[in-house]
């Protein structure tokens, strides 16, 4: 039991024994050769200890590896977003030079086609060169789209803010699809309320790219019938749109049905009164909220198409470009601008009946109190009614509302008073009347030619009215046949034809011609006759800094034919060296893309050296008799690129520029530049 092998190992146990000896004390000495197994509690406890401290160990080594994976992940995103920045800029680069290299030759071009014009030609040579400035007009709008749907995705597209005649634009994009509709023999007009303001602040390029896209699309797929803008206020619409209860459809311009427009601007906020798209910064009496419509009886969009009408490069179907061409970006870019504007854009569109899209556009009032307003409306008026036409008055011949309602609203635009008649019967009572003095009459081309016999009737009774001078009678139509053309001519009771699209510039040419008043040659409000160009520029020394010898030959042609002095240099260091002071250029027209140096370093450095002069003057430290007299240097430079970039125009602002001439440029482009620079001198 107590063995040889006794080790002291602490596993011995003593216990005191008591056999009843008094003088004798017992021990027992017990021990273990081997220790006990352990408790299992022991074991499970020292188990979880073991796989806590190792889960402990994994959570600290994860989350160093995952603060570390952060960290890369962090750099690697602000390297690809530097990237992606540097991308950006490398394709707003891109769209620059791309668009410089395509509108370089094309200016070349359009200018050289321009300037063959002017030379003598035969009437097939003149068909020839119009084909090809149509083409590479077409060609010029085609980047202009692509250039502006890039500038929308990079979220570059900004708007102007400057004043502009709302009337003035709807004339002039008439003037633009008179001919397509002319010859299509579709009625197009224009409708604009007298509560809209005559003078706007906003983008006028813009608001007439949206109009020209959506008129324009209508112009390609309508046949027959009409097409017909309407802007209106939104208040006014507001106001109507419970007591419209007679469907528009029997009330159209050329009688055709239509889709009703009502359903167009359904979903719009603006009208259901949801929300406001003003801008905070303005007072709401401050802001003008035009809703425009563009109405159309054309083949109408297929149902399957509708939904996807606004994406971009997107074809009804791959017959429709074949048949009738385009891109599919213009009602794309259209949604965008009108987003800019603050406005809402919608449609409604029915197969084999046409189509009606309609937009609002939120501007600022043209005019800071209504006294001003009254006054401008006044000095508008009378500029683009000549003062014999102030106070006279004419009947229009017309059954059909809608179209009488237009005509009166552009011959009411020059001052004449107009009754509305829907018979020869009527004209003749109110003549017969003898209240006031008719001084024209104005009949439908439809109602002329329902019964010759009538009409010539009419004229036979019109000449015999006990009035004084019987009225002038006119004929308003949408097109010209052949045969009514022949007749025309040969016919001695054919009233004089005043064609549409009426437009006010057209209209008074057309009655001054007819009845002999004012100045047959008068130009349109704004517009620049020839003569007064040629005594504009009639020896204006200007120079021309351009390193494309073609370009060099365009604009040097273009100013030359108006009487100025030009003067050519294909690079910036010759611009500098020749715009030194003192000189005699009156203008300078700058390309910004050159080599060595660039028309921005160029331009600097002339403002530099005309600032250094200046101070010298003023200083008295150099005479101005040195200087021809000249206290103040400073020629007017006019950046003349093929680059569009909206950043182009800022920083040739920046470096000193004071205008900015975009290639392919035209005679009345360069000019009127110059005049402006020329008249504020």
């Amino acid at each position: 039991m107590y063995g040889s092998n006794v080790s002291d190992d602490g596993l011995q146990h003593v216990s005191t024994l008591n056999f009843g000896d008094p003088f004798r004390k017992h021990e027992m000495h017990c021990r273990f050769k081997q220790r006990p197994p352990w408790h299992w509690l022991a074991i499970t406890t020292s188990i979880g200890i073991l796989v806590i401290a190792l889960l402990v160990g994994y959570i600290f080594h994860a989350t160093v590896n995952r603060i570390a994976k952060v960290e890369d992940d962090c750099h690697k995103m602000m390297e690809l977003k530097k990237r992606a920045e540097a991308a950006d800029v490398a394709k707003s680069q891109f769209l620059a030079t791309v668009s410089h290299e395509i509108r370089t030759p094309m200016n070349g071009v359009l200018g050289m086609l321009d300037m063959l014009m002017d030379t003598d030609l035969d009437v097939t040579q003149q068909d020839y060169v119009r084909t090809a400035q149509a083409s590479g007009k077409a060609l010029v709008s085609l980047i202009n789209e692509v250039l502006d749907q890039a500038k929308i995705e990079a979220g570059r597209l900004e708007l102007e803010a400057v004043r502009f005649d709302l009337r003035a634009i709807l004339d002039d994009i008439l003037s633009l699809f008179s001919g397509k509709s002319q010859e299509k023999g579709v009625e197009l007009a224009v409708y604009i309320s007298d509560r809209v303001p005559e003078m706007l602040i906003g983008d006028p390029g813009r608001f007439r790219q949206i109009i020209t896209n959506l008129m324009g699309n209508s112009i390609k797929f309508t046949e027959k019938g009409h097409i017909f803008v309407t802007v209106h206020l939104v208040e006014e619409v507001i106001g109507s749109i419970g007591f419209e209860m007679e469907s528009p459809s029997k009330n159209t311009l050329s009688g055709f049905p239509v889709a009703d427009r009502r359903c167009s601007w359904e979903g719009f906020k603006t009208l259901s009164g949801e929300g406001s798209t003003c801008p905070l910064s303005l007072s709401s009496s401050d802001l003008i909220n035009l809703i425009v419509s563009v109405e159309d009886t054309g083949v109408g969009i297929p149902l399957e198409a509708q939904s996807c009408i606004f994406t971009p490069f997107m074809q009804v179907g791959p017959s429709i470009s074949r048949t009738h061409g385009g891109t599919g970006i213009g009602l794309s870019i259209s949604k965008c601008l009108v987003g800019l504007m603050n406005g809402e854009i919608g449609f409604v569109s029915i197969p084999k009946v046409g189509s009606t899209f309609t937009f609002t556009a939120v501007f600022t009032k043209g005019c800071a109190d209504p006294n001003e307003y009254k006054s401008q409306q006044i000095n508008n008026q009378s500029n683009l009614a000549s003062s014999e036409f102030q106070g006279m008055m004419a009947l229009v011949v017309d059954p059909r509302p809608v179209r009488a309602k237009v005509s009166r609203y552009h011959i009411q635009r020059l001052g004449i008073h107009v009754e509305v008649v829907s018979d020869f019967n009527q004209v003749l009572s109110s003549i017969n009347s003898g209240k006031t003095v008719t001084n024209m009459v104005l009949v439908e081309q439809e109602i002329w030619d329902k019964d010759s016999v009538i009409s010539a009737h009419f004229i036979n009774n019109l000449e015999k009215v006990d009035c004084g001078m019987p009225p002038k009678l006119f004929l308003l139509s949408s097109s010209i046949s052949p045969s009514r053309t022949r007749a025309a001519t040969s016919s001695d009771h054919t009233p004089p034809i005043v064609m549409k699209p009426l437009r006010a510039s057209m209209l008074a040419a057309s009655l001054q011609r007819a009845m002999g008043v004012g100045g047959k040659g008068k130009p349109r409000t704004g517009e620049i006759s020839g003569l007064s160009v040629c005594n504009l520029l009639l020896g204006r020394k200007i120079l021309i800094v351009d390193d494309n010898n073609v370009n060099l030959k365009v604009a040097a042609g273009a100013l030359k034919k108006y009487g100025a002095d030009v003067v050519c240099a294909d690079s910036g260091k010759k611009a500098i060296s020749l715009l030194q002071p003192p000189h005699h250029f009156d203008a300078c027209f700058m390309d910004i893309q050159m080599p060595e140096m660039d028309g921005f370093e160029a331009t600097r450095t002339i403002r530099e050296v005309e600032c250094s002069i200046n101070n010298l003057i003023q200083s008295g430290e150099v005479s101005v008799e040195a200087y021809d007299n000249i206290s103040k240097w400073h020629v007017p430079i006019l950046a003349m690129t093929a680059d569009v970039i909206q950043a182009t125009h800022e920083k040739s602002i920046r470096c000193g520029m004071d205008g900015y001439v975009s290639k392919p440029f035209e005679a009345q482009q360069l000019y009127r530049e110059v005049s402006r620079h020329f008249q504020s001198a």
